[in-house]
């Protein structure tokens, strides 16, 4: 296997454990545990695994040896640091047991159903240490739901004798694992199902989960390509650069990246959502800072979209969710409609409110908004061209006001997507270590006999030794929402809160950046050097946590 030299280099890098696991380490327990919403339908639905108490790893001086076989999933989209978790739970399971064997499903939940495997050997997981990507195992997007996808599961662990699986992954994948860590649990088949918290989108976290892993890495991947572009920007001074930025379902990334290069304008959908914005009103503020630069002579600027903005602007959001209900009832009757005529469909089965929003739209954005959906039946707001939009919009509110004598100005646009740029990267330290403690803790939650548990690590911008690590039970963290027209269990996305910490500092800024050319140029993730470059935490855990 040929590699680079950083990967060479990088490779030798070990991880840092909290001093708690750093020996022999006993679990410490904490108070029942109950859903953050609809207590009732979730303890019905997972009577097994409902109301477990949080847990901590604590030092102690007895050793668990006992020998468990192990399988590992990586779910969904990639996010930096997945290998690592391999790594942590690799080494873990070892040093409780030379004996105990890891095995990996190979592309995502599909490989379990499937039966497609490798053993995980020492060897194999050393070409892997400290590298991005999942391409150890691959990954894929599988839903664990049907009885008979757990039951086609079961005759291969039974085959290879393992007595857990790990989920790695989101929110989705994570709810999947509690569903399957329920179904063994209630059948007593003495399976366990631990979950680790993965998304570079930030929005699998709460009081227990403090930051999902591949957030700071990707977050400190993109705001360095921002930085770039905006360093290319203030040299040739004559472009508006629109950026989307990943994200579909909440604006994390979009925030932390505005927090560490100040942007000209940063557009946060939860805010559009509660002040109850339209495309014209988001338009408008744009074309206002345009202007107002533009009489300062700076035809040039750095505006950053959130992925999923679309879905946020209040009547457009009210359209989805009829369009939802309406492809879950009726999808089959218009699917094999020709074009036009799946058009005039959805127009004569909207409510007047809602055409009317669903005609003033590009037809694009119309078809995708109607059609063209994910395998979850979401919009695919990634092929939405939100950033083109807008600066469509922004250029022909811009010549109309040029007419009126308004804007003197020139505006010229240009466009960036950066998505799958920053799901692959060498994790940041902080993920490297993060991934490696998330996956010690998943091999010592299942040593300790757990399962329907999320691995867990806070107090994550002390240093690594002063972090602590243990689990959460999964259902502590869920909600009932609708999905595809029916009532789901499922875990509650965390979306930007108005109130917190980053959001206000990046308010209280945001005009100051908007007039004056503020732009920070991060550079690109550092693995060696001063610990203040290389091993800082995200600004949104940091202001999230300051004391």
């Amino acid at each position: 296997m040929e590699i680079s030299a950083l990967q060479k280099e990088r490779a030798a890098y070990q991880p840092k454990l909290p001093k708690a696991l750093q020996g022999t380490v006993k679990i410490q327990e904490g108070e029942p545990t109950q859903s953050v919403d609809n207590q009732e339908d979730i303890k019905k639905l997972f009577p097994n695994t409902y109301g477990m108490p949080l847990i901590e790893f604590v030092p102690s001086n007895v050793t668990n040896g006992k020998k468990v076989n192990v399988g590992v999933i990586l779910s969904g989209g990639q996010a930096p640091g997945g290998h690592n978790v391999i790594s942590g739970l690799f080494d873990e399971i070892k040093k409780l047991n030379p004996e105990s064997r890891l095995y990996g499903f190979l592309m995502g939940p599909g490989g379990l159903v499937n039966h497609n495997y490798i053993e995980i050997t020492e060897d194999y997981v050393q070409n892997y240490r400290n590298t991005g990507g999942f391409d150890m195992i691959g990954s894929g997007r599988t839903k664990l739901e049907e009885e008979e996808q757990f039951e086609k599961g079961l005759e291969v662990i039974r085959e290879l004798n393992i007595h857990a699986i790990v989920i790695i992954g989101g929110d989705d994948s994570n709810t999947n694992a509690c569903v399957l860590a329920e179904y063994y649990a209630a059948k007593k088949y003495g399976v366990q199902v631990i979950g680790c918290p993965k998304t570079i989108d930030g929005d699998l976290k709460n009081d227990q989960i403090e930051t999902s892993f591949g957030f700071d890495t990707a977050t400190k991947t993109y705001s360095g390509l921002i930085g770039n572009i905006e360093r290319d920007c203030n040299s040739s001074r004559k472009y508006w650069h629109f950026v989307k930025l990943m994200g579909r379902s909440a604006s994390h990334i979009a925030l932390e990246c505005a927090l560490q290069t100040q942007p000209n304008i940063c557009l946060i959908s939860e805010e559009i959502q509660a002040r109850d914005k339209t495309l014209n009103d988001i338009v408008e503020y744009i074309a206002n800072i345009v202007a107002y630069r533009a009489n300062q002579g700076k035809n040039y600027g750095v505006v950053l979209v959130p992925e999923g903005l679309i879905e946020f602007v209040p009547a457009i959001g009210r359209l989805i969710q009829e369009l939802n209900d309406l492809l879950a009832e009726h999808g089959a009757d218009y699917k094999d409609l020709k074009e036009e005529a799946q058009r005039e469909y959805i127009l004569a089965h909207l409510s007047a409110a809602n055409k009317a929003t669903f005609e003033t739209l590009p037809e694009g954005v119309a078809r995708q908004l109607s059609l063209d959906r994910d395998p979850h039946g979401n919009v695919q707001v990634s092929l939405i061209e939100t950033e083109k939009l807008l600066s469509d919009m922004v250029a022909d509110k811009l010549e109309k006001w040029a007419k009126e004598g308004k804007f003197n100005g020139t505006f010229a646009s240009m466009h960036h997507f950066f998505g799958y740029e920053g799901r692959c990267p060498a994790p940041s330290n902080f993920d490297a270590n993060y991934c490696y403690v998330l996956g010690v803790s998943a091999a010592l939650l299942i040593a300790n006999g757990k399962t329907g548990y999320m691995a867990i690590v806070k107090n994550t911008t002390a240093k690594p030794e002063d972090w602590k690590a243990g689990g959460v039970p999964i259902t502590m963290m869920m909600n009932m929402e609708k999905r595809n027209g029916e009532m789901k269990p499922v875990i509650r996305k965390a979306l930007v809160d108005l109130e917190g910490a980053p959001f206000k500092t990046f308010a209280s800024l945001r005009d100051k950046w908007s007039k004056e050319t503020c732009f920070v140029y991060p550079g690109p993730v550092q693995y060696w050097g001063p610990s203040e470059v290389c091993d800082q935490p995200t600004k949104t855990l940091a202001l999230e946590q300051a004391k």
